[in-house]
């Protein structure tokens, strides 16, 4: 991936205040789409505080804290009691499975 261009942000946040359009702001600072635009301008808005960044995961949630689930060697799968509470499962409710591009989907039926 190219490296990204510096930008003078305060300096680009002062033009798009001023109203300029987006054609002239481009020429200005060297930007050749309106995404480039679009992604320096947000990046000035974070930096100045003017706006929140964003959260790549929800907090307190850890990377890497998926349950597992076996199979036995009868081919049953076997859930974690604690995963079957918290998804709110009940003894006796059935599931058609599905195999997709990104895996295996349980659907209730």
């Amino acid at each position: 991936m190219p490296r990204r261009k510096n930008v003078n942000r305060p300096a680009l946040l002062k033009a798009i205040e001023s109203g300029q359009p987006a054609g002239e702001i481009m020429k200005k600072f060297d930007l050749k789409t309106t995404a480039q635009l679009k992604a320096h301008y947000v990046d000035a808005l974070v930096e100045s505080g003017r706006a929140a960044g964003i959260v790549s995961r929800a907090p307190g949630r850890k990377a890497g804290r998926r349950k597992h689930i076996e199979v036995n060697n009868r081919g049953s799968l076997i859930v974690p009691s604690e995963l079957i509470r918290g998804m709110g499962f009940k003894v006796g409710e059935t599931f058609s499975v599905r195999l997709g591009k990104r895996g295996v989907s349980l659907i209730k039926t």
